[in-house]
């Protein structure tokens, strides 16, 4: 959106006196999004383009990072941020701004949208200090390197995560990286790669996670079960003790990694999780895939996997290696299109384009890496196709019954200053949520599986119209239960879900969801 010339001449030389006191390099020119596209499910729920149209920007220092957040016209404008150099503790200091929430010690990708962080030049390295992302969407984060972050000992992070993801975080793509420790929780490192609080739509891509106790959880513990629609692929796993990842809950889909010295257990799934192993090589490891230290049971569905010496446990109470002869037991509908490479190559292909300042290379699906094109369109795997949805067209009236979102929960992705979830279930069209930009999801939820066969989307008072494309997802699963155009009542088949989510994927100027009513 255009602004007056006076405004736009004034914000320029606010951004500019700003980018001089903290050493961030402004470039004027519109920039294209990261090489290639996002993957995986960071591809759904509306994609993940990051800062893709926006200004960019080239920072040396942490507190330029954070300058060139504050810089923004608002939390949501888009910003490619080319970072070049040694990111450490010395040169990262809190900055303030109505458009960020940083803080010292840590880069702090806080209640934002749409932004790009990409390694260019002779290479970005965070040494010693996370990457934090909390209340945010539509974020990339591409070859950069980030190691030794520590949760205890000199000096400290915040949180001691490499990368972490937390509260309400919706679409992240975390591609070609390098996240790497010297050691693991007694040493005062944690987690590489972790996932809390109501994280969903995030794609692991390209990246080298090694030399750690812990590669990274999915659910902080085993009732928070809020996370999921996670994929990693062509990452490679070494010498790591455990979480490569430990899920709770949720869905996850790996495919084509190469793990390799997994000392004490890998892919663990619990607490109900589902887990898709497609074409993974596995090497010189113990107990790649199963439930581990817990009764709460998960499961898994594998198929084309390469198991090169690896041991297994016995079963016991709190222990249940999938091995040492893998089988199913659930079935996973990954709904994007992702071509194999076949196992066998895994480890070559893996070797070449996996990590930081490997030039972006990726696979082709047929052992051969090569440069990305950022129009490519993935091919088809040959996995189960999903079903195509249901389109309704929406009605005006309200379905007979009782409207159960009422009392029930509400989530979804990055709201918009001033609106809350919990405005779309409480009776009152006086009141609405509204997504960060002009796409995004609200979800209703229960504790326990309710049926729903009809939806009734009220848009606030002035919006009328302003919702376009759309989808019905199934919470649980992730499956699409029904697309269309704008708002209204809709059915669908009789569905035993706990939670429903409604994706805003297109809309004309401001979407505000006044009510999300569900019917059984």
């Amino acid at each position: 959106m255009r602004r007056p010339v006076a405004l736009r001449l004034h914000a320029a030389l606010a951004a500019l006196a700003l980018a001089a006191a903290t050493g961030v390099v402004l470039s004027m020119p519109q920039a294209a999004a990261a090489t290639g596209g996002a993957t995986g499910y960071a591809s759904q729920n509306g994609g993940t383009t990051g800062g893709a149209g926006g200004q960019t920007v080239r920072a040396a220092t942490g507190t330029a990072i954070h300058a060139a957040l504050c810089a923004r016209a608002s939390s949501s404008t888009p910003l490619t941020i080319e970072v070049e150099g040694t990111i450490n503790h010395a040169n990262t200091t809190k900055v303030s701004g109505g458009s960020c929430n940083t803080a010292a010690g840590v880069i702090e990708l806080k209640q934002i949208s749409n932004v790009t962080l990409v390694g260019v030049g002779s290479g970005a390295v965070f040494d010693q200090l996370g990457i934090h992302i909390r209340e945010s969407s539509n974020i990339i984060i591409q070859n950069v390197t980030v190691r030794n972050v520590k949760k205890s000992g000199s000096p400290l992070s915040n949180g001691g995560d490499a990368i972490g993801m937390e509260s309400d975080v919706r679409n992240v793509w975390v591609d070609h990286t390098t996240l790497e420790a010297s050691g693991g929780e007694s040493e005062g490192y944690d987690g590489l790669f972790d996932m809390k609080d109501n994280t969903q739509y995030v794609t692991l891509s390209y990246s080298v996670l090694r030399n750690s106790g812990r590669g990274g959880l999915v659910g902080s513990s085993e009732t928070e079960l809020s996370n999921s629609f996670i994929t990693y692929h062509h990452n490679l796993y070494e010498n790591i003790d455990s979480r490569a990842p430990l899920l709770r809950g949720g869905t996850a889909h790996m495919y084509n990694n190469h793990y390799l010295r997994i000392n004490e257990s890998g892919i663990n799934s619990r607490a109900g999780a589902r887990a898709k192993v497609d074409n993974n090589y596995f090497e010189d490891s113990k107990d790649v895939l199963g439930t581990f230290y817990t009764d709460a049971a998960g499961y898994w569905q594998v198929g084309g996997n390469v198991f090169d010496n690896v041991t297994w446990s016995a079963r016991g109470a709190e222990n249940n290696p999938a091995g040492p002869d893998p089988q199913s037991n659930t079935t996973v509908a990954i709904p994007y299109a992702h071509t194999l490479d076949p196992a066998a190559c895994v480890p070559a292909v893996v070797a070449r384009t996996a990590g930081a300042d490997k030039g972006l290379l990726v696979s082709d699906g047929s052992c051969s890496p090569q440069t990305p094109s950022p129009t490519s369109t993935p091919t088809p795997t040959s996995s189960s196709p999903t079903p195509a949805p249901t389109t309704p067209t929406p009605g005006p009236t309200a379905p007979s019954g009782t409207n159960l979102s009422i009392g029930a929960g509400a989530d979804g992705s990055s709201k918009a200053d001033g609106t809350s979830y919990g405005n779309v279930r409480d009776g009152d069209l006086g009141t609405f949520w509204s997504p960060a930009g002009s796409t995004g999801s609200v979800s209703v939820k229960w504790g326990s599986a309710t049926t729903v066969s009809a939806v009734a989307i009220r848009e606030a008072a002035g919006s009328a119209g302003a919702i376009g494309s759309w989808r019905l997802l199934n919470g649980d699963t992730g499956a699409v239960l029904a697309s269309g155009s704008g708002a209204g009542v809709l059915t669908v088949p009789p569905t035993a879900l706990k939670k429903i989510t409604f994706e805003i994927l297109g809309s004309t100027g401001v979407p505000r969801v006044a009510e999300f009513e569900t019917y059984a």
